[in-house]
């Protein structure tokens, strides 16, 4: 239990364990947030993606027989499926970035500056005009810089295209995935009334 609190708390010891050796899981569960409502809701999320078999089961799968039930049912399979449509999402992300060059030497040009920059300070700081930069500032301008390139790749289209797949997706899935109570036959049939 200790161990999935400092998961949480995003403390974790590894004193004397060079980072190249840590598994990917641990270092994305060894990043610190520092709101701590941010941290609760990364918890939730993780915690709450579901099997991807259930996800996927092509049996729970149908159209509603009406359009009566479907924003219950689409409200409760967002609920549930919440760290599914995350990774769906992440996919989509992947996907758009891989499958646009322009945008893949984009990215990798502005991280390799972060890279850079990294190293550079690591000997010495920066200066410019003989003002020192701090690298917060070193950062901002990279990331500045970086903007028109970035327009130019056509990161804008890419991230509402992404936008606009992930809720093509995810509103498919939610509004044909069919619910437990659903499953379970709770519809009541009234039986016609007699009048004397």
């Amino acid at each position: 239990m200790a161990d999935k609190e400092s998961f949480i708390e995003g403390q974790l010891d590894f004193e004397g364990v060079p980072s190249d050796q840590y598994s990917f899981k641990e270092r994305i569960m060894s990043v610190t947030l520092s709101n701590a409502s941010a941290r609760e809701w990364f918890s939730r999320t993780r915690d709450s993606v579901k099997p991807w078999g259930d996800f996927l089961n092509t049996k729970r799968m149908g159209v509603p027989k009406s359009l009566a039930p479907l924003p219950k049912r689409v409200v409760k399979n967002v609920d549930q499926f919440q760290g599914n449509y995350l990774f769906v999402f992440m996919g989509l992300v992947i996907f758009c970035i891989l499958t646009s060059p322009m945008l893949l030497v984009a990215i990798a040009a502005c991280l390799g500056a972060f890279y850079l920059i990294s190293i550079k300070n690591q000997d010495r700081k920066i200066t410019i005009l003989g003002r020192e930069l701090s690298l917060a500032q070193q950062y901002a301008a990279v990331g500045v810089a970086s903007f028109p390139l970035f327009w130019l790749a056509g990161a804008g289209s890419a991230v509402f295209w992404v936008i606009g797949a992930s809720f093509f997706v995810i509103m498919l899935h939610a509004s044909i995935y069919r619910t437990q109570e659903e499953l379970e036959g709770f519809d009541v049939e009234m039986d016609a009334v007699q009048t004397v």
